[in-house]
């Protein structure tokens, strides 16, 4: 440990004076005022309407396609189709790319791209897309990731075979990968036991529901060079694939991201910004596309669908002795559902020695998936902590004594091989078991339920700069997207460091131009990786200012020390200088010797698991279906809450999506493999009134790799909601739900059930 400590430079004695109070953020009064600029709102003389034209089938061959009587319409400059973009070869990375943003031999989902218009007006755009004929084959499709399982099932692409397979290794297929992840000896386990539950459960896509829609401008110049505005997680990632499937260089595109409107990993893959490229190009004009809602939901990334079986086993005195699962990821046409995080999360908390999964990305006729809080964990965790909560039962043992008692400790080595330093996943459940709302007695007719919940969190490729003005204020400038507030957090961060006021740093989100690499906003890496980042930055302009106070001074640069914004002699041996402050130095020696500044890229490590317990009241209306959250807490490990009302606001609003998913949200298909509900209307998301106040308990285990002991917290809160929400609605009926959402028509059919089993106990 002691390495670490000395790494990260970890103090947890340190008197903290920034981090750790709620200052206002700065972007703040520009959001709630108006004023700040997201993608749709940036504006270039010229620029023409981009719109998109989509496929209706949600699987047909495109025979033909005829834009003649589009681009003869006044007012059309320019037109494109599968045909302007660079072939690249089916099944790899590019190629697969490519054929998501614009159709090429097949449509393969209901709003799959088939051609785009860029016109003078948004009348005369639309008008476009309705002249532009199709011939389309249609064949028969698969929306359900079981079904496209099947022998005889349509079949997407003829030249997928699955990975690791056991069986038919050359046999066409829409099963992309077969991964088996083990531990120990799961039969033995089994063996073992005292008491097996196993269940089968299944989840449906849902949207991330982030408020703003995808947007964006492309410029391309006539020497070739590309700019581009747009709403993003991933601005250098955007720029590299964007160079991958055009055949640009990377330094002749730069791509500059605007204030994001939610995002919750859904905009962490490109859609329009391709399209408005090319489109640029043939018009030679600025370009822009902004989706319509109805375009997002039939045109992006939800999550993944599931189907999958749980079983774990367990002794009298709570002991888990094994557990194993069967996991079937839904992909849409391509591969990509990062279902490969659920095996590596979905039992993680627990010391179980004994573990079997296997799991199965499967392609099916709808949108391929994008990410969302903890990509492919939530829906599993759904099952895994009903199960658990079924042991529990059988063996008259307190919900969280039972977790308790199968709780991972400090140095546990995981089944993806990582040895944890720190963590706070037993104080979590300690709290929770403490909490009001634990020690409270279940309302008559209400169910109560808990569940628990982990995240890896991550690091990666981040570079940032900060800089000293000659006044001594800083500017920050980072290439990761600010998704939920980290600008504030990274100030304050850099203020502590600097022993300055909070108000005297401003960080900017910068181009692709501007900086070296930055990994996609993602994986709850962003305040944890920049903050690692900014703070070496800050300690390099730190020593750069002893080494001027010490030459002004004309002293050896160790009789120099930097304390509480100050530069000052180390010992009065050194001699009797007045101490100067960063502004003193900043002014006198600028002009001479150049600006102070620090940079730094790395590959950030060290991020420390987070862990959370949801404790959840519910009640469900016996007439009609409909469930009612009445009480939420959520307990979770932040390491350290740099700004503790942003990471409350984290932690509400990751509890408030998953009751949204555990209750309503899903996609609805109709025979044809059209989507039924894009949109907002047909989509049920929880508004206020259906969700009461989220309870925080913020537990600090703080996480010694990083220098002010956080970690992240944005995809923890969202692991746990819907097995708690489950358990609870369980614990209400007499029966656990089984299938997401669990929606009023589900629960009828449950009610029903549990009064012919004579269990119901609303």
């Amino acid at each position: 440990m002691a390495s670490i400590l000395e790494e990260s430079g970890f103090n947890p004695s340190a008197d903290l004076k920034v981090v750790g109070t709620n200052p206002v953020k700065h972007d703040g009064l520009d959001k709630v005022t108006g004023r700040a600029k997201f993608g749709a709102d940036a504006f270039l003389p010229g620029m023409l309407v981009g719109k998109i034209l989509r496929s209706p089938h949600a699987h047909a061959i495109i025979k033909s396609i005829d834009t003649s009587k589009a681009e003869a319409l006044p007012g059309v400059k320019a037109v494109v189709t599968r045909d302007d973009f660079p072939e690249k070869a089916p099944g790899s990375g590019p190629g697969d790319m490519t054929r998501n943003v614009m159709a090429r031999e097949k449509a393969l989902y209901d709003g799959h791209p088939v051609a785009a218009i860029a016109a003078t007006s948004e009348r005369v755009a639309k008008k476009a897309l309705k002249l532009i004929e199709v011939e389309y084959e249609i064949l028969p499709h698969v929306i359900d990731p079981v079904e496209a399982m099947k022998p005889g099932a349509p079949i997407l692409h003829d030249y997928i075979r699955t990975k690791g397979a056991v069986e038919n290794e050359d046999a066409q297929t829409n099963v992309t990968e077969r991964m088996v992840t083990q531990l120990g000896d799961a039969d033995a386990g089994f063996e073992d036991a005292d008491i097996i539950v196993e269940r089968s459960f299944d989840s449906a896509p849902m949207h991330q529901g982030y408020i703003e829609p995808q947007a964006c401008i492309a410029d391309y110049s006539e020497d070739g060079q590309v700019e581009v505005w747009c709403c993003t997680q991933a601005p250098f990632v955007y720029r590299d694939r964007l160079s991958a499937i055009l055949d640009i260089d990377c330094n002749k595109i730069n791509v500059q991201q605007s204030e994001l409107g939610g995002g919750f990993g859904g905009k962490t893959g490109f859609y329009g910004e391709p399209i408005a490229i090319l489109l640029s190009k043939k018009a030679s004009a600025a370009v822009k596309i902004v989706l319509s809602r109805i375009e997002v939901f039939r045109g992006t990334g939800p999550v993944s669908g599931t189907s999958y079986t749980i079983k774990m086993g367990c002794k009298k005195d709570g002991t888990i002795t094994a557990a194993q699962a069967n996991m079937v990821f839904q992909s849409g046409p391509y591969a990509g559902s990062m279902y490969f995080n659920a095996p590596n999360a979905m039992f993680t908390r627990y010391d179980i020695k004994n573990v079997d999964i296997v799991a199965y990305e499967v392609l099916s006729n709808r949108q391929k998936v994008a990410s969302f809080r903890a990509p492919c964990v939530p829906q599993i965790v759904f099952g895994v902590e009903g199960v658990v909560d079924e042991m529990a039962r059988k063996i008259k043992m307190d919900p969280i004594d039972f977790r308790l008692k199968n709780a991972c400790e400090d140095g546990h080595t995981t089944i993806y091989g990582d040895t944890w330093g720190p963590i706070g996943f037993i104080e979590t459940l300690k709290q929770a078991k403490a909490s009001d709302h634990y020690n409270t007695p279940v309302k008559p007719g209400e169910g109560r339920g808990i569940s628990t919940g982990f995240w890896f969190n991550r690091g990666g490729e981040t570079a940032a700069s900060l800089n000293l003005a000659p006044d001594g204020t800083v500017t920050i400038a980072i290439g990761t997207a600010d998704v939920a507030g980290s600008r504030i957090s990274i100030s304050m961060m850099a203020a502590e460091e600097l022993g300055i006021p909070v108000d005297q740093v401003r960080v900017k989100m910068v181009d692709t131009n501007s900086l070296g690499f930055n990994r996609v906003t993602a994986g709850s890496r962003t305040t944890f990786s920049v903050g690692m980042v900014i703070v070496d930055s800050a300690r390099k302009c730190i020593a750069e200012l002893r080494r001027r106070a010490a030459e002004a001074w004309d002293v050896p640069e160790d009789g120099v020390i930097f304390e509480d914004g100050m530069v000052r002699p180390a010992s009065a041996n050194v001699g009797d200088f007045e101490p100067m402050s960063i502004a003193d130095i900043c002014k006198k020696t600028t002009m001479s010797h150049g600006a102070i500044s620090g940079h730094t890229e790395m590959n950030v490590t060290g991020a420390g698991p987070g862990f959370a317990v949801n404790i959840v009241d519910v009640k469900v209306d016996e007439n009609t279906g409909r469930t009612d959250v009445t009480r939420y807490t959520v307990i979770q490990d932040v390491g350290k809450a740099i700004h503790p009302q942003q990471v409350e606001g984290q932690i509400q609003g990751g509890a408030i999506q998953g009751v949204g998913w555990a209750l309503n949200e899903e996609y609805i298909y109709g025979e044809d493999g059209r989507l039924q509900n894009a949109g907002f209307l047909d989509y049920r998301m929880p508004v206020a009134s259906d969700v009461p106040m989220v309870d925080t308990i913020m537990v600090e285990v703080p996480n010694p790799a990083h220098p002010f002991g956080l970690r992240g917290v944005g995809e923890v809160p969202v692991v746990p909601t819907m097995a708690a929400v489950g358990n609870a609605v369980g614990d209400a009926i007499g029966i656990r739900p089984t299938s997401l959402p669990m929606s009023p028509p589900k629960l009828l059919a449950i009610i029903e059930q549990a009064k012919a089993e004579g269990v119901y106990k609303g």
